[in-house]
């Protein structure tokens, strides 16, 4: 096999990689999460109001690198569930506020077992946490410079 085709081999692409780990960890998240009554999604919303609330829709966005039409459906059905409300921000009402209520506020406590069950799931011995974090590190860096749009 000549160099131009074993580019196109599944196995040396990036993106695959990348994308079965996602699915696989989303996976571990999902029984989790359903006991709480929230998707993945909603539950890294929630993630960066427990971090810190009052937070803009376009704050909310560019975190969890989601544009406003995927964000906003999601952020209704929060505030359906009686997690969050939105309001318009009173020295700039282009702006939407996003806090939690007491109910959102609430359900972090009953989170607060996920991140050491999905490091569990994994193999959380005391070498395989240190792997994983130097692992997040490095992906952290990865999405830092895709980030950041082509060089």
């Amino acid at each position: 096999m000549n160099e131009d085709a074993s580019a196109l081999l599944l196995d040396n692409q990036l993106c695959f990689p990348l994308y079965a780990a996602s699915r696989l960890v989303t996976k571990l998240y999902a029984p989790l999460l359903a006991d709480l009554d929230l998707t993945y999604p909603q539950y890294l919303v929630l993630l960066l109001l427990w971090e810190r609330d009052g937070r803009t829709v376009t704050e909310i966005g560019d975190r969890l690198y989601l544009e406003t039409n995927t964000l906003t459906p999601l952020l209704k059905r929060l505030q359906r569930k009686g997690m969050l409300r939105r309001e318009r921000s009173a020295e700039d009402e282009r702006k939407v506020i996003v806090r939690l209520t007491a109910a959102g506020r609430d359900l972090r406590e009953r989170a607060h077992c996920i991140p050491a069950s999905i490091v569990e799931a994994v193999g959380g011995e005391a070498a395989d946490t240190e792997q994983l974090e130097a692992f997040r590190r490095t992906l952290g860096l990865l999405i830092d410079r895709l980030g950041r749009g082509p060089a």
